[in-house]
């Protein structure tokens, strides 16, 4: 047996891809562009694993600057230690908490460096449980003929399933949501409130909205409101996916526990392959469904997160089609056939080099 492979380099580039189209959501935020950094991991023996660090000062409190300063944190703990010894380079992780983007993405690349180092790539070690999954395409908050042209654009795209962001203006939203069923009658439809609902109107919209057909309800109440959102799930209206209520394995437990939720969605931008597959069994213990989430990445990032979404109790359409919003990418996304991606058209994707220095800062 020769020696593992250890932990060389630690490499940061921030690249910038600009949005057809800003995306918004929730009570005030905004994404005009891409505007993230590529995290590369170098191991002993040259093995390369990279991933991309989704930097959201929004949701995670994430900055250009804070992704610069963690890694700088995590470098002296990290150099060294072998590719393999998951149990090290988790226990370095998980004693630097928040920090969700840096730390998904720094374990999405440790484990493409490893597989590289055993002579595979990450799609060879994370093995499919199935052959194809559904997708879906996240509407952001915008004016009716704005979201419907972005509909028809992932419509034509071979998206069935769209997930609409809403919560600014519920009577407009659900007037929205209205249209979309009239102009795609056979396409799938959630909706996502980021928290924006209050305990005393959640029930009231989400009959309207189960009414219009449509499929479950990202995180209606805000986190804190513990008992009006297991009130809220105990009333059977719709389905409930949570998001930012269950970030990491910890906060999982809890709402295991609280039993919050129906769906969870898992973002492996924040909990890497590790998280993911924790938490994806977790889940799958208590009987709860699951679907690999987008955090507006690059096709790149999508195509890393797509990986995970063929993996067993991955039940739900997922959300891996965002970087059809982005002026390119440097990956070449393979295209959906009608609603869903195929694992043999994903593994052929590849890292193009050349398009990312045309991104990158």
């Amino acid at each position: 047996m020769g020696l593992m492979a250890t932990v060389k380099d630690l490499r940061l580039i921030p690249f910038r891809i600009p949005l057809k189209a800003p995306l918004r959501w929730g009570k005030a935020s905004e994404l005009p562009a891409l505007e993230h950094a590529l995290l590369e991991v170098e191991l002993s023996d040259g093995s390369l694993g990279r991933a991309e660090v989704a930097i959201r000062p929004t949701i995670y409190g994430e900055t250009l600057g804070s992704v610069e300063a963690g890694l700088a944190y995590l470098r002296p703990k990290l150099l060294g230690l072998e590719a393999d010894d998951q149990e090290a380079i988790r226990a370095v992780l998980e004693a630097f908490p928040c920090n969700h983007a840096l730390k998904g993405a720094l374990d999405l690349a440790l484990w493409e460096a490893w597989a590289r180092s055993e002579g595979e790539e990450l799609h060879q070690v994370l093995k499919p449980a199935k052959h194809r999954v559904r997708v879906a395409y996240i509407l952001g908050l915008a004016s009716e003929e704005e979201m419907l042209s972005d509909a028809r654009m992932a419509y034509g795209a071979g998206v069935r399933v769209f997930k609409v962001k809403v919560g600014r203006d519920l009577e407009g939203d659900t007037r929205k949501i209205a249209r979309l069923k009239e102009a795609f009658p056979e396409v799938d439809l959630y909706a996502d409130a980021n928290e924006s609902l209050t305990p005393k109107e959640a029930e009231a919209y989400l009959t309207a909205w189960k009414a219009l057909g449509l499929r479950y309800v990202e995180e209606p109440l805000p986190i804190e409101e513990v008992e009006a959102r297991r009130a809220l799930r105990a009333k059977g209206i719709l389905p409930l996916i949570a998001d930012d209520s269950a970030m990491t394995p910890k906060d999982l437990r809890r709402e295991l526990v609280l039993d919050t939720f129906d769906i969870l969605n898992l973002k492996p931008a924040r909990s890497g392959v590790t998280w993911t597959l924790e938490m994806l069994s977790l889940a799958r213990e208590k009987g709860k469904r699951a679907m690999v989430g987008s955090q507006a990445q690059s096709s790149f990032g999508a195509y890393q997160s797509a990986l995970l979404a063929f993996q067993q109790g991955v039940t739900e359409p997922n959300e891996l089609a965002f970087h059809l919003k982005a002026e390119g990418g440097f990956l070449d996304f393979p295209a959906f056939r009608e609603g869903w991606l195929y694992w043999e058209d994903l593994v052929e994707a590849r890292f193009d080099e050349e398009a990312f220095r045309r991104y990158a800062l």
